[in-house]
């Protein structure tokens, strides 16, 4: 017997054979420019929305600068983990920042944001506590609750009125309970009642925890994310996030009270036992921290184009769901159909990014259209005048031999 067959007779790798056969497959595409409102794939030249640059930060002459200085001072990497060798006074320095922008006591800074949920909830919640999450929740949530061994307990999206309910069942059951969800929906682009959701964590006496990795730099006071918008930083008790999007870099945080972020620092193992974040990154997330705070004039543009943006789509007819953000849905709603669109877009200069099954179901199949301050009502308005003409160029039901999976 072949011990791979069950890679070759797997639903996923038959669908990535077809749609690499049909010319379809739009994934692993080398990039060969800076992506801005433009991007080049080769010497094609697109439009750019797909990426998660919200205040188009990521090629700022003083960003580079800062990134340039910290490998001149330090090298290019810190040979350690955090716990060791691996902390230099520049990660000090952006968590002091951090912490005053965010208005908590403390942060600690992870080398992903997906390793900040990885550490985190393991950390905070075991096999004798409960987790309520969201059911649209980003997969590294999911996963840091499947390594903790707690009770997972999922509600309704953005429904705080069903969170109650499931704390009212479960929540007595448990030695803990902890509640998480992200800030910004990084499918739908709906902002969660975390007002709402703080309060019914009082009410259960539940640890609370937001996952604003697509909201800083998009909401609240400076871009300080969800907690911030609603008013709430002094009440939630975690705020985590990440530096990959609208700070122009990689990497990851946690914010709480001192003595929560004391014990996540010896108690998170992706924390601890993780390469700490090199020093162009963490120089990076600075300066673009620095300019978010001071320079609102990105964060506003950004707005303008979301609800231009927003405002056209709907008066085209496209179905963009509940979105409130600079993050838009467009449901195609069939696989197949989603990725013909997508390549069809790509073929004419403009770049979106297609999420099928798995990752939603097929009936929820979508093109991730994402907007940053680099674009202009121009280049928006070419690109969803394409999205019509290409959606409406596949309106036909199409008998394809792509396998659908829920």
């Amino acid at each position: 017997m072949d011990k791979y067959n069950f890679i070759s007779e797997s639903k996923l790798i038959q669908k990535t054979h077809f749609l690499k056969s049909a010319e379809l497959y739009p994934f692993f595409k080398e990039v060969t420019s800076p992506q801005t409102d433009v991007a080049f794939f080769g010497n094609k030249k697109v439009l750019m929305f797909g990426s998660n640059n919200y205040l188009g930060l990521n090629n700022h002459p003083d960003i580079k600068k800062a990134a340039q200085d910290a490998i001149t001072k330090y090298g290019t990497s810190c040979t350690g983990s955090r716990f060791m060798n691996g902390t230099l006074n520049l990660h000090k320095q952006l968590e002091n920042e951090l912490k005053n922008f965010l208005e908590k006591e403390a942060v600690i800074v992870f080398p992903t944001g997906f390793q900040v949920n990885l550490g985190v909830i393991p950390a905070l919640a075991g096999k004798n506590d409960c987790i309520f999450i969201d059911e649209l929740n980003h997969a590294s949530i999911i996963d840091g609750c499947q390594l903790s061994y707690a009770k997972r307990v999922k509600y309704k999206h953005n429904d705080p009125d069903d969170l109650l309910k499931k704390l009212e069942l479960f929540s007595n059951d448990f030695s803990k309970n902890l509640i998480v969800t992200d800030g910004i929906f990084s499918m739908d682009g709906d902002i969660a009642q975390l007002d709402r959701i703080v309060e019914a964590g009082r009410k259960y006496n539940a640890i609370t925890m937001v996952d604003c990795a697509h909201a800083i730099g998009v909401i609240g006071k400076n871009g300080a994310g969800t907690a911030s918008h609603f008013g709430i930083s002094n009440e939630i008790d975690l705020i985590g996030g990440t530096f990959s999007k609208s700070l122009a870099s990689v990497g990851g945080f946690i914010a709480g009270d001192a003595d929560m972020i004391e014990y996540l620092s010896h108690a998170s193992r992706s924390f601890m036992f993780s390469a700490s974040l090199p020093p162009a990154s963490v120089a990076s997330a600075l300066a673009a921290l620095r300019i978010m705070r001071t320079d609102s004039s990105f964060n506003q543009k950004l707005w303008e184009n979301t609800d231009f943006a927003i405002q056209k789509m709907r008066a085209f007819g496209l179905d963009i769901g509940k979105t409130e953000t600079p993050i838009i849905p467009i449901y195609i709603r069939n696989s197949e159909k989603t990725f013909r669109v997508a390549k069809r877009l790509f073929d004419n200069g403009v770049y979106v990014n297609p999420v099928v099954s798995p990752a939603v179901k097929d009936s929820d199949s979508l093109l991730r259209f994402s907007l940053t301050s680099a674009h202009d009502k121009e280049q928006i308005m070419f690109a969803i005048t394409e999205v019509a003409r290409a959606i409406k160029h596949f309106s036909k039901q199409l008998n394809g031999s792509y396998v659908h999976t829920d």
